[in-house]
Order: structure tokens, then C-alpha cells, then sequence
């Protein structure tokens, strides 16, 4: 499997039409989840972390208490690729837990 490849300016405002909350933030695909408490913030982290690692690209984030503040890029490609686009839908799939 090759590099992936960055996305153009077009494909990612195309791709932020289709995410809802998501928005571009210093070069990253950005998103904040809020939830009724740390628990529920925690699991949301958790099950994300178990997609991340089986698509071997990891979200950039920080947690404090209630709040998930996520950035994805793609280091390999120089910025926004497809495996973000696509780690971005299924963090919103995961979010409803």
C-alpha cells in the first residue's frame, strides 16, 4: 500500500459538506464532542481508539472532563487525506455509542 494521497481543496470542502460539526482548523479536519460526563467522554475515546488502531491512523486529541477536542491529518500525505475524511465518519458513528 502506497502513501495516501492528499486531498485538494475542492475534494475537502466537499468532504466537510457531508460531516456535520466538522470544520478545517490550521490545516486539520477539527471537531469538539461533548458528553454528559468524563465516563461517557472515556468510553467515546475508547471505542475510537480501537478504530484508529485497526486503520493504523490515530486521531490528534485531547480530552478534559466532558470534552473530546479532536484534529486529523495525515502525516504521510502532508495533510488531509481520505483516511481522515473517513476516521472522521466513523468517530461520528461511535459517537452514539
Amino acid at each position: 500500500m502506497g502513501s495516501p494521497r492528499r486531498l485538494t481543496d475542492g475534494e475537502i470542502d466537499d468532504a466537510l459538506a457531508g460531516l456535520e460539526g466538522w470544520s478545517l482548523e490550521r490545516g486539520k479536519l477539527h471537531k469538539e464532542y461533548r458528553f454528559a460526563d468524563f465516563v461517557q467522554a472515556f468510553a467515546f475515546m475508547t471505542r475510537v481508539a480501537a478504530a484508529a488502531e485497526e486503520r493504523a491512523h490515530h486521531p490528534e486529541w485531547f480530552n478534559v472532563y466532558s470534552t473530546v477536542r479532536v484534529d486529523l491529518t495525515t502525516h504521510d500525505a502532508g495533510g488531509i487525506s481520505q483516511r481522515d475524511v473517513d476516521l472522521a465518519r466513523e468517530m461520528d458513528r461511535l459517537q452514539s455509542g
